[in-house]
């Protein structure tokens, strides 16, 4: 039962502002899929509960994610932006499919182990996650879902368990599609120390929102090149962090001159920075433009992510009453009382 249109359906953690890691790497796809798919976009709120966290600041990371998300370029008008937990039918559908996901796949999940190393006691929510994430995406019955080369193989558990619900209950007809990677264009951004992924606990990002001058001082001491020591050491742009964010940020004609002035040290470390901070600018600032608007207009993005969880749940549960039809469950409505007489 395929969908008449094209439908997409991703989520990101309610960490609280965009980095620029974030939006290279996912966000900046979605703006551009958003015009040629029925996409779905969600802060996936339920996911960010299996670490400790404390609630008030839960609430102020989804509320600034979904400002950040609007400011990079997300239009409400065609595409679909909510919060997970707006929309119950997630977690319902999630323990459906916990009754037929087999408990040694869980276990082998790379992300699981890695995770439950690192913890003196396990919650379930973690061993669970990746059940959840695909009761996210097949929730909406979304045949794609952008990601990068390196995560296709996350979807593969999702692809396993529609495959394994139709054939215990629709052999015939299958009803749940199995998600194929939308490949984007999505980098592995380093962050500004050069050693690890961009990450927040790291502390090695840049903010999407930030203002100009914390920009600059977060890019100046950044790493680049080790072998330039001195500004008059010639370098190589290849394994230097600060030239790949070129490439994301600047012309194909800056990055070739800024690949000849490293190499032959025309410029030192610093003049490559202040070219790339302007690049940066050229982006950053329309969506520090937009945040400052979005936040100007009080209750803006609470309609915005009500309408969206209203949309969202329209279509969550149609799909939860079909399949509670198909597996012989009561109906949305409950069982209806016996008259009394």
């Amino acid at each position: 039962m395929a969908l008449a249109t094209p439908r997409v359906f991703s989520g990101i953690q309610p960490s609280g502002e965009l980095h620029i890691g974030n939006f290279l790497g996912a966000v900046q796809a979605w703006v551009e899929i958003q015009h040629r798919y029925e996409s779905y976009f969600c802060v996936v709120d339920y996911h960010a509960i299996t670490v400790p966290y404390v609630p008030p600041e839960l609430r102020s990371r989804t509320h600034e994610m979904a400002i950040s998300l609007l400011a990079a370029g997300i239009d409400p008008s065609v595409a679909t932006l909510f919060v997970q937990s707006a929309v119950p039918e997630h977690t319902e559908l999630a323990w459906i499919f916990n009754t037929i996901t087999p408990l040694g796949e869980l276990e082998r999940q790379t992300q699981f182990k890695d995770k439950a190393q690192r913890q003196e006691s396990v919650p379930a929510g973690l061993l669970n996650y990746p059940v959840l994430q695909a009761a996210d995406i097949l929730l909406y019955r979304a045949d794609s879902v952008p990601v990068g080369e390196d995560q296709v193989q996350h979807l593969e558990l999702t692809r396993e368990i529609a495959r394994r619900w139709n054939a215990r209950f629709t052999p015939d007809t299958p009803f749940f599609p199995e998600p194929k990677a939308l490949l984007t264009p999505a980098r592995r951004i380093m962050g500004l120390d050069g050693q690890a992924k961009m990450s927040k606990s790291l502390g090695n990002t840049v903010g999407l929102l930030e203002s100009p001058d914390e920009v600059w001082a977060k890019l100046r001491p950044a790493v680049t090149d080790p072998k330039r020591v001195r500004r008059t050491d010639p370098g190589t742009p290849e394994v230097c962090n600060i030239y790949h964010l070129h490439k994301a940020f600047n012309p194909e004609s800056t990055v070739e001159m800024v690949a000849g002035q490293c190499r032959t040290a025309g410029w030192g470390c610093l003049d490559c920075k202040k070219v790339l901070f302007e690049g940066m600018e050229r982006s950053l600032a329309p969506m520090r433009a937009r945040a400052a608007d979005i936040r100007s207009r009080p209750g803006h993005v609470e309609a915005v992510l009500g309408d969206g969880a209203a949309t969202a749940r329209r279509i969550a549960r149609d799909t939860l009453r079909d399949v509670k039809e198909i597996m012989g469950l009561a109906p949305d409505a409950g069982l209806r009382p016996r008259a009394v007489k």
